[in-house]
């Protein structure tokens, strides 16, 4: 939460490179958080995994996906404007990293729904936004369909949980 705290107050700011720090740091500490709840023992009941889950696992996988829409708006403030082919290659590689963040938090806690569902709907905003919006990009908006597919297949093909 500090964390969150923390990104909030210097996006306000206007310290957008700090703002890119925070987030990926919370990335990496969220991430290592899900993975130390992965298994919550004998004891854990239903709703407590529903709660852990739900919780940290919605969150993971939303932040997942922010961490590139935080680097891309800095980068638009900062002026960076390539040419259309080049800026739909630099999105296409930030969805596949985004697809391989998602790969490595599934392989180290197992089938996490929640992380799965939430990486995937920020992912379909992409492509909707891309679809739909300005900037328009075909092919990033298809790379970012394919990207929120693959994350649920990822999620499909994981090892149950507790196994």
């Amino acid at each position: 939460m500090a964390l969150n705290a923390a990104w909030l107050l210097v996006t306000q700011q206007g310290w957008l490179w700090a703002s890119v720090a925070v987030i990926v740091v919370l990335v990496l500490v969220l991430g290592v958080l899900v993975q130390r709840l992965a298994d919550l023992g004998p004891g854990a009941t239903p709703a407590d995994r529903v709660v852990v889950d739900g919780t940290f696992g919605l969150y993971l996988g939303w932040v997942c996906v922010a961490v590139c829409a935080n680097i891309a708006a800095t980068l638009v403030a900062e002026g960076v404007t390539p040419s259309a082919p080049v800026a739909d290659a630099i999105a296409v590689v930030a969805l596949a990293v985004v697809v391989g963040v998602a790969a490595l938090v599934l392989a180290r806690t197992g089938r996490r729904w929640t992380f799965a569902a939430a990486a995937a709907w920020g992912l379909a905003w992409i492509a909707a936004g891309r679809l739909t919006d300005d900037p328009e990009s075909l092919v990033v908006g298809v790379a970012a369909v394919v990207a929120a597919l693959a994350v649920l297949a990822l999620a499909a093909r994981a090892r149950p949980v507790g196994a």
